[in-house]
């Protein structure tokens, strides 16, 4: 006998599924049965948790472009999803969930773990969720929830009570009533009309000094960008989901942009009059030109998203490389270099800051060491991911992307606890390339170090064992903290911020991967060097001072006075604070700063 759960398999199958990440039940065995029958047509990777399977399927989709697919059991499996699925939501993600259900005969019994799953998942899902209720059904079910996902990038969930994930498949009678779907997608070419680009083309041809910003929708348009870029004589900037957009090497890549980002991103956008905004959702305004200031131009496949983050003159809804590849015919070379020259000039002189910053004197490490010291190392075609907090200060501004290389973190949601099953849902996409996870302490012990466990069970299997986990320990929530200090002018209040000390590496051992500690500064490239010569999974611990501010380079009086409050107020780590802040940001205008 066929069963519902057979039939589940194989149709995803037939929509190009090969990997599922979930954690098992009594309220999904049906499905799970039907995988072991299936003979590894579909790959089934056992995360340690809902939230980090539903992680891997939002990376799987991040890094491939393929749809992603997580599973869980009713009750709290299903609810363990949600963080995860959300992280996929928000960064416009294809993922399916597959839920499991009580059966049909107890619902609205208040029967045991039965949670009304259409309306948790309404928000998370709402572009398409649904509970099965025949076999019949699950036939246009399963075919609307992928093509839904992919087609308009989004989440969908399928809610399969137990009992029916056992009954007999049937295919749905030629009858009134019933649906008889197909498998099948293929991608349009989504172009705007000639005039629109005429219009756009127009306002970049007007531009002295033209500034461009590019988020994870133009990562599959990297020459088209940079074709652009150099015909305009822009510089470009980048969000963080779009940081493999262009490589770092190129002098009028400025960087990252926002709370995290550089310096000259921050004047890109202060000096600019025409700005062009490729496939990005970056959501602080206050980081993109004044209004009025600049003559804008965007270019997003959402409608939903355009003129959203600043009032653009022209907006173009279409795929990034089409789009660009359409415009370029209609663009003026510009022959007026003295802009680009301003622009390659700020960021050589944000290379210099940024070498003296990670170099600087810290107790015991200096946390932009750690990433300044790995990216001259990072092999060709490595995949680096992030966690939320201080770390991704160090990526977004230390971190040097060259051509090939992808990398990625949770850019919406920014939840803590994504960088570790980001790194091994990519390790399983690409399994002979090297990935590294860069995580806070604060993220390591939420979540992130079970899923190690993780690692020690599937590593053998894969091409190459190149797989890192860095922690940086610091023994702080850091980024939290220094949020306090800054945003607040409120002291570090140590009863939510401090956490426990934790030997990660020797926990790291004793599963049966390599564990490195380092507590030197002068250890560090020692130790990155042997991380990536090393034929097992390492996780690399970096004891890192917590009083090296992870702040904006471009920070405001307004905010370097409430962090001068927080001192006469009494921080408790206020003499290192005091130390390393001057040297690193606030000398210039804190009063009495030094600018040593």
């Amino acid at each position: 006998m066929r069963t519902v759960g057979d039939f589940l398999v194989e149709r995803l199958s037939q929509w190009g599924v090969t990997r599922i990440f979930g954690y098992p039940g009594d309220g999904i065995n049906g499905v799970f049965g039907a995988l072991r029958r299936a003979n590894g047509k579909i790959e089934f990777v056992q995360a340690r948790h809902e939230e980090m399977a539903a992680f891997m399927a939002s990376a799987h989709a991040k890094f491939t472009g393929e749809l992603g697919v997580c599973i869980a059991t009713f009750g709290p499996g299903a609810s363990h999803l949600i963080t995860g699925l959300y992280d996929a939501r928000m960064d416009h993600m294809p993922v399916l969930a597959i839920v499991g259900q009580q059966a049909r005969n107890a619902l609205g019994g208040h029967y045991q773990q039965e949670l009304d799953l259409v309306s948790m998942f309404k928000d998370v899902a709402g572009a398409f969720v649904q509970q099965a209720s025949s076999p019949a059904q699950v036939r246009h079910l399963i075919d609307r929830a992928v093509r839904t996902a992919v087609g308009e990038r989004r989440v969908t969930a399928i809610i399969l009570p137990n009992d029916l994930q056992e009954a007999e498949f049937k295919d749905p009678a030629r009858a009134h009533g019933t649906i008889h779907s197909g498998v099948g997608y293929s991608k349009p070419r989504v172009v705007p009309y000639e005039a629109d680009l005429q219009r756009a083309a127009d306002v970049l041809n007007a531009g002295e000094k033209v500034a461009i910003l590019v988020g994870a929708g133009a990562l599959g348009a990297t020459d088209e960008v940079i074709e652009v870029a150099e015909k305009l004589g822009a510089g470009v900037a980048k969000a963080l989901l779009g940081k493999a957009v262009v490589p770092d090497d190129l002098p009028w890549v400025t960087g990252s942009i926002g709370l995290l980002g550089t310096e000259p991103s921050y004047k890109l956008m202060s000096e600019c009059d025409t700005f062009l905004m490729i496939g990005s959702g970056f959501p602080y305004s206050e980081f993109l030109p004044k209004e009025g200031q600049a003559r804008g131009v965007q270019i997003d496949l959402q409608p939903d998203m355009l003129s959203l983050r600043y009032p653009m003159e022209v907006n173009l809804v279409g795929d990034a490389g089409e789009t660009l590849t359409a415009l370029m015919p209609l663009l003026q070379q510009k022959t007026q270099r003295s802009w680009r020259k301003k622009v390659v000039a700020w960021r050589a002189s944000w290379e210099k800051t940024l070498e003296k910053r990670a170099l600087a004197k810290a107790d015991p490490i200096n946390p932009q060491r750690v990433v300044f010291e790995l990216s001259p190392r990072l092999p060709d075609h490595a995949i680096i991911t992030s966690d939320s907090g201080s770390c991704a200060n160090w990526y977004a501004r230390d971190l040097k992307i060259r051509p090939g290389m992808m990398c990625s973190l949770s850019g919406g949601l920014a939840s803590m606890g994504a960088a570790v099953p980001y790194a091994i849902a990519a390790k399983f996409a690409f399994p002979e390339r090297p990935v590294i996870a860069l995580v806070g302490d604060g993220a390591m012990q939420m979540n992130n170090m079970a899923e190690l466990i993780t690692v020690a069970k599937y590593w053998k299997q894969w091409d190459s064992p190149k797989w890192i986990c860095a922690v940086f320990n610091n023994e702080d929530l850091n980024q939290v903290t220094w949020e306090q200090r800054v945003m607040e002018g409120d002291p570090k209040f140590e009863a939510s911020q401090n956490i426990p000390d934790v030997p990660y590496h020797l926990f790291a051992i004793s599963i049966g991967l390599k564990g490195i500690f380092v507590d030197r500064e002068d250890q560090v490239a020692e130790a990155w060097e042997k991380a990536l010569a090393s034929d097992v999974p390492v996780l690399l611990e970096f004891k890192t001072d917590p009083n090296v501010p992870p702040l904006p380079p471009h920070i405001k009086l307004e905010q370097a006075k409430k962090f001068a409050s927080t001192l006469l107020q009494g921080d408790p780590d206020e003499a290192g604070v005091i130390i390393l802040t001057a040297k690193q940001v606030l000398g210039a205008v804190l009063p009495g700063g030094s600018k040593k």
